[in-house]
């Protein structure tokens, strides 16, 4: 660009949404300064900032389109570094509601990299940006603003250089993309503003997670088995094939139904998913790490959008406004779509913080739906269950009743869980026909 909009903007957290947002406001400003406590030059395993880090991660179609919309090539870099990708529809094997899904060639990629190293190929290529620096090892204090406290002016800080004391870097622009712990609630309290109002769904998941060398093969074609939790079987599980020998075997147990860390346990576990081909390839692999477990005590939106009043110079984006469910996979890819919608409204001119709230609601509106309504499926979870969400799963259940036959059903599914199609695509009248159809026949089908 010959013109910026600003010398200076500060990006708050240097994970897949901090990243995302430096890419794209290195397009905007002069200067960009992505700042983190944790080391990230050079970081190739999970991070402390990171705890999910450790266990199985999803980036959904759409997000895989939009980073190789921002980083041309990546997905080839990728692939040259020995990451395995394929087919979401067609390579990878579902079962919902016990059963497996009939599989089909969808045209949507779904790339079996782990989170440290989809985020380090991420980093390198935004590191690699000459107006962005990566500052880490650095604790944020709080953001700082004018008098009135109108305007966000920079962001308190300390820590880098193994020094304690305090210092103000400054910012056109401060974007808080620092996750579910995001703080942004409080130091808009302390500058005299509302805090958002917030949307809960109690769902108390744990995901336990390890690594296993194979001594079998289990997956063919395939390079991941997923046993979903549905209502008759809260439990679940995602086993991704790695490499070769290596897979990663995620257990996830809903409230309070957490997957035991002894070993025992843990397989005593796998024994009861739907997907019988897990535990009977564990059973006789070898662990090569030790068990690491991730607690989920809720969804929770951040509802910005219904703010009136809001700081000029500040924004927030990526888990900081929703962080979801994980088990739906939603995180990365939302906040990619938030990136993209980022870029759009800066090439309008300088922020309008609530204007950028209100065009993120439809972005989010989507994948919230999408996770709420799966997990109020859950007679457990609390929650109001409207007459569109009682229709919604009934709907749903039947559709993937189809599909354990017909795999248009299961493409047709995934263009929507992958946020690629809205989820009026599944309403097509020759679809819901044919989902309907269908359904009735599995009821006689073993």
């Amino acid at each position: 660009m010959s013109e910026h909009l600003g010398e200076h903007a500060v990006v708050l957290g240097g994970g897949m949404a901090g990243l995302l947002t430096a890419r794209v406001l290195s397009d905007h400003y002069r200067h960009v300064r992505v700042i983190d406590r944790d080391t990230l030059v050079g970081m190739t395993a999970a991070r402390r900032g990171v705890p999910q880090g450790r266990h199985a991660h999803a980036l959904l179609a759409r997000g895989q389109q939009i980073l190789e919309q921002l980083f041309p090539g990546l997905l080839a870099e990728l692939t040259a570094e020995g990451v395995l990708s394929c087919d979401l529809a067609g390579n990878l094997r579902w079962y919902f509601n016990g059963h497996p899904l009939r599989q089909a060639q969808s045209g949507l990629l779904s790339v079996s990299a782990t989170r440290p190293e989809l985020e380090a190929s991420v980093r390198a290529r935004v590191a690699a940006l000459p107006n962005v620096e990566l500052r880490e090892r650095t604790v944020i204090h709080g953001i700082v603003g004018t008098g009135d406290g109108g305007r966000i002016t920079g962001v308190r800080v300390s820590g880098e250089g193994g020094t304690d004391e305090e210092e103000v870097i400054g910012g056109d622009l401060v974007v808080d993309s620092t996750g579910r712990g995001s703080r942004a609630p409080a130091w808009l309290a302390e500058l005299g503003y509302q805090r958002p109002p917030e949307e809960k769904v109690k769902i108390d998941l744990a995901y336990t997670t390890r690594l296993f060398k194979l001594s079998s093969d289990p997956y063919g074609t395939d390079l991941s088995i997923n046993s979903v939790a549905s209502p008759a079987n809260p439990r679940g599980a995602f086993f991704a094939k790695l490499n070769d020998q290596v897979a990663m075997l995620s257990l996830t147990g809903i409230l309070g139904d957490h997957p035991p860390r002894d070993d025992e346990g843990f397989l005593e576990f796998t024994r009861s998913l739907s997907a019988p081909e897990i535990h009977d390839t564990v059973r006789n692999s070898v662990p090569i790490d030790e068990v690491v477990t991730f607690r989920v005590p809720a969804s929770v939106r951040r509802r910005y959008d219904r703010l009136t009043r809001f700081p000029e110079g500040f924004l927030v984006i990526g888990d900081a406004v929703c962080s979801f469910n994980p088990v739906y996979g939603q995180g990365m890819t939302v906040a990619a779509m938030e990136a993209l919608a980022l870029s759009e409204h800066l090439a309008e001119g300088p922020a309008r913080p609530l204007d950028f709230f209100r065009e993120l609601v439809p972005i989010v509106d989507v994948p919230w739906e999408i996770s709420a309504s799966g997990d109020l499926a859950f007679p457990g979870v609390a929650g109001k269950r409207t007459l569109k969400t009682r229709i919604g799963n009934a709907y749903i259940a039947r559709l993937h009743a189809a599909a354990r036959f017909d795999g248009r059903f299961t493409k047709a599914f995934f263009r929507v869980a992958g946020l690629v199609d809205p989820p009026q695509a599944l309403m097509r009248p020759g679809l819901m026909l044919g989902v309907l159809r269908a359904s009735c026949r599995a009821k006689n089908r073993p």
